[in-house]
């Protein structure tokens, strides 16, 4: 399936129906299309949202650095979208999408890669990548 954006009129209907918190984000779990990993959750603001649902390619808002952070523009670890969900509160975004290469900055295929247990945090998967390599520059 190849994302297809909406005409801005849909979109704009569209986008007047998310109900941002009192920072104007929302909270945004990217999951994999075809497997159902979940892969990270992180936040978007309406701009990133727009973005987002109209390039296909997934754009969030980092709150550390209070500006639009497009998925894999220093780690080259794209998501590209397949679909958006919105829940039934219109408070939390669902991205299916296409994770190529690791989505957790700690170099996992997935940032959920603890599980707790009656000894403690379990860790289940090792990086794939050593996180000093994914941060540079991709053109």
């Amino acid at each position: 399936m190849t994302y297809t954006a909406p005409d801005a009129p849909v979109l704009d209907a569209m986008l007047s129906r998310v109900n941002y918190d009192a920072s104007g984000l929302i909270a945004a779990i990217a999951q994999q299309h075809d497997t159902g990993e979940v892969l990270m959750i992180a936040w978007m603001n309406a701009e990133a949202l727009r973005e987002t649902l109209l390039t296909g390619r997934v754009c969030y808002y980092s709150r550390s650095r209070q500006r639009l952070w497009r998925k894999g523009e220093t780690s080259g670890q794209i998501q590209h979208l397949h679909e958006a969900r919105l829940d039934c509160d219109a408070d939390a975004v669902l991205l299916l999408v296409n994770q190529i290469g690791v989505a957790c900055h700690t170099g996992r295929r997935s940032c959920f890669y603890r599980a707790f247990s009656p000894t403690g945090l379990v860790e289940l998967t090792k990086p794939e990548i050593d996180p000093a390599e994914l941060y540079h520059t991709h053109g």
